[in-house]
């Protein structure tokens, strides 16, 4: 029996109460924390050129026992763990 696996999709609420629903590409871990990266579900028809398209990392904290994902700290972080995702996304590419 074949089995097909499909995009996994997550809501996440942002500061404001808005509701987006994130597609999962891939996780890392760097210095112990957990990151992941999405890209925001997006009608077929929308502007994939919009900066509202573009990747999005969070990172997995502890708080009250609860596992939930987070923004990152810093520009620096940021950069950091995108060139790793970027690293990692297009040495996965060159494999196949």
């Amino acid at each position: 029996m074949q089995e097909e696996f499909g995009p996994d999709f997550i809501t996440v609420t942002d500061e404001d109460g808005n509701d987006i629903e994130l597609e999962f590409v891939d996780a890392l871990e760097h210095g112990g924390v957990t990151y992941m990266a999405f890209f925001p579900a997006v009608e077929e028809e929308a502007d994939q050129e919009s900066e509202d398209y573009g990747l999005v990392i969070l990172k997995a904290i502890q708080e009250n026992g609860e596992e939930l994902l987070s923004t990152l700290d810093s520009d620096e972080e940021l950069n950091a763990v995108y060139d790793l995702f970027m690293e990692q996304l297009f040495s996965e590419e060159e494999e196949e």
